[in-house]
């Protein structure tokens, strides 16, 4: 379009607009085993719901196709395939008695939760979120987002949000962070809970 617009040399355009004179040339390939190869693996995608990129592989090599996993990871991700995730029961704090011991929220900001939520781009790179919210009232009272979560985003989230909101009783969490002891350690901050 430039070269046609402005009249000038492919070398000229490609220049000012800081593009490689190959990606003017560069034409996509298309094996001829695409079409067959993307089938058998919708195919066996179906047939074997819980498997993945691995086990797939597996099953092709053995029935004597030369696949790369880059190729097949490419096809997977271009036909939308994902394994689905097994169903984790929620499992109860039972005392030796029999009784179930969970702290339920009574009132706005008695109990916080926090946990992690994994997703990834079109391109298939990792995109981490942490979510805090409050159990009584389920508001959602942060979120951040980013490709690599540490300690100290999990700190820093929840001391503005000690600064903004004030500090509840409790923090619940189905990990627990060693720095988040001295974090609850001052007087009048809260108890950090696991389940």
């Amino acid at each position: 379009m430039a070269r046609t617009r402005h009249r000038v040399s492919e070398r000229r355009a490609c220049r000012v607009l800081g593009q490689a004179r190959t990606t003017q040339r560069y034409e996509k390939r298309v094996r001829e085993d695409e079409g067959p190869l993307r089938a058998l693996i919708v195919q066996l995608a179906c047939d074997y719901g819980g498997y993945g990129v691995p086990r797939i592989l597996d099953l092709l090599r053995r029935r004597g196709w030369q696949v790369n996993r880059k190729r097949l990871e490419r096809i997977w991700r271009e036909e939308g395939l994902k394994v689905p995730q097994k169903q984790i029961k929620r499992r109860r704090l039972w005392l030796n008695d029999g009784s179930c011991l969970r702290l339920r929220p009574q009132y706005k900001d008695h109990v916080w939760s926090y946990d992690f939520i994994e997703d990834a781009t079109h391109d298939g790179r990792k995109l981490r979120m942490l979510v805090v919210i409050d159990e009584f009232s389920r508001e959602c009272l942060a979120i951040v987002v980013a490709r690599r979560l540490q300690s100290k985003h999990v700190l820093e989230c929840l001391s503005e949000l000690f600064v903004e909101r004030g500090t509840p009783a409790y923090v619940r969490s189905d990990n627990v962070l060693s720095q988040l002891s001295t974090l609850f350690s001052t007087r009048g901050s809260p108890t950090a809970i696991t389940t």
